[in-house]
């Protein structure tokens, strides 16, 4: 039955996908930013109600009132990465527009990749190496002064449930020192149910646990990196307790 559910799930991203992203170039060049963005987010929504009603893949926020308490500052959202499903469901959910730092390649990639580079992010070229990051912040600082949240993913890449240790990297603690925005670290267990490199799908409820906001005043960056990082293990450990006994034991 699982795999009955992930496969009819597959289907329905592949035939959802391009006729959306074709929506979004035809209509793209008749809207503003703003526009883009609100228009954008509805297939984040369909791909989570998808989820949901096709694999059983239910969630719930925890912490919204640190949400609430920065809904008027510039915030840097420093995220647990452990399957493809936060990356569409932060921008479901989050009530604020959210910009993505990611590397210039994936502007080539079809669909998906087309309809990023129409929207305003922070798109960054790894060949220029410590120009990347001089232009990460300039564009940085550009969207959060227009209200938007910078999203990053410390780990740099999806890891395992239950890991132990993970290296955090301090490139999102870097960009808030720089533009002296607040940080809002989220610990997610998504991995259990939407495990990386899986096609299966496993039904349940996935936990977004917000955490309070860190203030990048007076800390250097790897001083801020180690803060958040330890709210964030600590916590993955609250919501998501068998993964670690499960590591523990192994």
């Amino acid at each position: 039955m699982i795999f009955i559910r992930s496969l009819l799930f597959a289907l329905f991203l592949l035939v959802w996908t391009p006729p959306y992203a074709c929506a979004c170039f035809i209509a793209f060049p008749f809207m503003n930013a703003e526009g883009r963005y609100r228009f954008v987010r509805g297939w984040p929504r369909t791909v989570i109600a998808g989820a949901r009603l096709i694999c059983g893949i239910d969630y719930r926020i925890e912490g919204h009132e640190h949400l609430d308490a920065v809904l008027d500052k510039p915030v840097v959202l420093l995220s647990k990465h452990q399957s493809a499903w936060e990356t569409v469901a932060l921008v479901a959910t989050m009530p604020k527009p959210l910009c993505f730092v990611f590397k210039r390649e994936l502007l080539f990639v079809p669909f998906f990749g087309w309809a990023l580079g129409m929207l305003r992010m922070v798109h960054i070229d790894r060949k220029d190496g410590s120009r990347a990051f001089a232009s990460a912040v300039r564009q940085g600082r550009q969207r959060l002064a227009e209200g938007a949240w910078i999203i990053m993913f410390p780990e740099g890449t999806r890891t395992p449930s239950g890991l132990e240790n993970p290296r955090y990297k301090s490139g999102g603690a870097r960009l808030a020192v720089e533009t002296g925005a607040l940080v809002v670290p989220i610990a997610i267990n998504s991995g259990r149910l939407w495990p990386r490199n899986s096609f299966l799908k496993y039904p349940g409820t996935i936990t977004i646990s917000i955490g309070p906001a860190i203030s990048p005043a007076n800390k250097v960056a790897d001083q801020l990196n180690q803060e958040v990082a330890r709210w964030i293990e600590r916590d993955m450990r609250r919501i998501d307790p068998d993964s670690y006994r499960t590591s523990a034991t192994a």
